[in-house]
């Protein structure tokens, strides 16, 4: 149910409270008005929960971005060291071309 017609139909509740006679009217409008408060707490409820959500993914994608970073770098260290061991020439500017230099 979308905020426009819960909205829609707890004014509804209410009119129909406000015919009853006192007792029942006043016992059924407290009920109604925690019934609003629950709702609002679940809203924000649901907004933190998104943000959260949010944050998440995006703490995620920094991440997965950081560790492709890293498997470049110690791919590109890898091939230095292998360069190194092997005596060949290594151009850190051209690491797939070991003999560039």
């Amino acid at each position: 149910m979308d905020e426009k017609k819960f909205q829609a139909k707890l004014a509804e509740l209410m009119n129909e409270i406000s015919t009853l006679p006192k007792g029942e009217r006043d016992k059924l409008t407290e009920i109604a008005r925690e019934t609003q408060d629950r709702h609002a707490k679940l809203r924000k409820t649901v907004s933190d929960l998104q943000e959260s959500l949010d944050y998440l993914r995006l703490s995620i994608k920094y991440l997965v971005f950081d560790l492709e970073a890293t498997r470049r770098e110690n791919t590109y260290l890898r091939k230095m060291l292998q360069q190194n061991r092997s005596g060949s020439d290594f151009d850190p500017q051209n690491p797939d071309n070991p003999d560039s230099a």
